[in-house]
């Protein structure tokens, strides 16, 4: 059922609305422009969109981490072979407890 209302509008708008809606469609246009602005708006619809986001990434975000994991892996790696190296080459040094 349909319910007839009056709203104000600014110019702007106003003439958007002539542009892009048909000679009456205007109350048709209006109609599914304000659906479609409630339904990916509206703070369900939002925390909808996030979940379907989170989910879509999900694989990716776990291959970026173990890109990482590999990566951080290499660095310590040759830290680790540096350290070596330097204790062979200096004795005399103290080791660190800590």
């Amino acid at each position: 059922m349909a319910k007839r209302i009056n709203v104000i509008l600014d110019d702007k708008t106003a003439q958007a609305i002539r542009r892009a809606a048909k000679p009456g469609e205007r109350c048709r246009f209006i109609n599914r422009a304000v659906q479609y602005y409630a339904a990916t708006q509206a703070p369900d619809a939002l925390r909808l969109r996030l979940k379907q986001a989170v989910l879509r990434d999900r694989d990716l975000a776990e291959e970026i981490a173990r890109d990482w994991r590999a990566v951080d892996r290499e660095v310590w790696q040759s830290l680790n072979r540096a350290e070596r190296r330097h204790r062979r080459s200096n004795p005399d040094e103290q080791r660190s407890t800590s």
